[in-house]
């Protein structure tokens, strides 16, 4: 039986996959710095119909005593941990560069680009000593080079997740060690994530004009979960990308949104 194991998964984005790998008969890791969080959603998880197991750890990624720990404790439940997803991300306040504190910059860079790294290489060793794995990072604003007001630390650390996974990518090639590494890129995903600041930090209102945009690309994080989930399980290759929301599927819905509205924010 197969493990994976997803950062940031007590809720959000990372719940929803968990709980499809779930009904798949995986073994699933909960993970997350909120212990509140953990056990609601190790709750939830247990009246999923399923042949895996739940484990749960409260791990800070930006630690690597904490992820070390949360690597030895599964592997001595499991055999092997097959699939690891970075998920695990904070939002910023909605500020200028010059507005933002240095300890907001520090901390969501710490999580946002820090802890996917630190992450990536403490699983590494345990992949390749198995023989195989997956290791999946989540893109976001900023990793197509788009830039939006108030959202340029955030954006930043998201386009050095690109290039971290990508020559992650490469190092695994160059060395066969049988290890996948792709990039997730759910699109907008309407969550609490997208209004608070340093995950369970100050909410802030979005303006009018960003609600307008998120009405006609978001969708909620269990549609984009179902498909990204798939294409995980049957992916073979190296330096994938897994999109939601194609440059396509964004016209198609500008293009129609005159009749098809949407309102994520009553």
């Amino acid at each position: 039986m197969k493990t994976v194991v997803i950062t940031g998964s007590a809720r959000g984005f990372g719940y929803a996959m968990l709980e499809l790998f779930r009904k798949e008969n995986f073994n699933v890791v909960l993970c997350d710095v909120n212990e509140e969080s953990l056990k609601t959603a190790k709750e939830k998880l247990e009246k999923v119909d399923s042949q895996g197991k739940i484990l749960s750890f409260k791990t800070d990624i930006t630690n690597s005593d904490d992820i070390n720990n949360l690597i030895e404790k599964t592997l001595k439940e499991v055999k092997t941990i097959d699939i690891w997803i970075n998920n695990a991300g904070v939002n910023q306040d909605n500020k200028t560069i010059w507005e933002t504190d240095e300890k907001v910059i520090n901390r969501l860079i710490d999580i946002d680009l820090k802890g996917t790294i630190l992450c990536s290489k403490l699983i590494m060793p345990i992949m390749i000593k198995q023989k195989g794995g997956q290791i999946y990072n989540v893109e976001g604003h900023g990793s197509n080079d788009a830039t939006i007001t108030g959202l340029s630390i955030y954006g930043t650390s998201k386009r050095a997740v690109t290039y971290f996974t990508e020559s992650l990518a490469h190092e695994c090639e160059e060395k066969n060690t049988n290890v996948l590494v792709g990039k997730i890129t759910p699109g907008i995903m309407i969550t609490n994530f997208i209004s608070t600041s340093l995950g369970d930090g100050d909410k802030f209102e979005l303006d009018e004009k960003t609600k307008k945009v998120y009405n006609i690309l978001g969708d909620y994080p269990e549609t984009i979960a179902n498909f990204m989930v798939n294409k995980i399980i049957n992916n073979k290759k190296n330096n994938v990308k897994f999109s939601w929301l194609t440059n396509r599927k964004a016209a198609f819905r500008f293009m129609t949104a005159s009749f098809n509205k949407r309102d994520f924010f009553k």
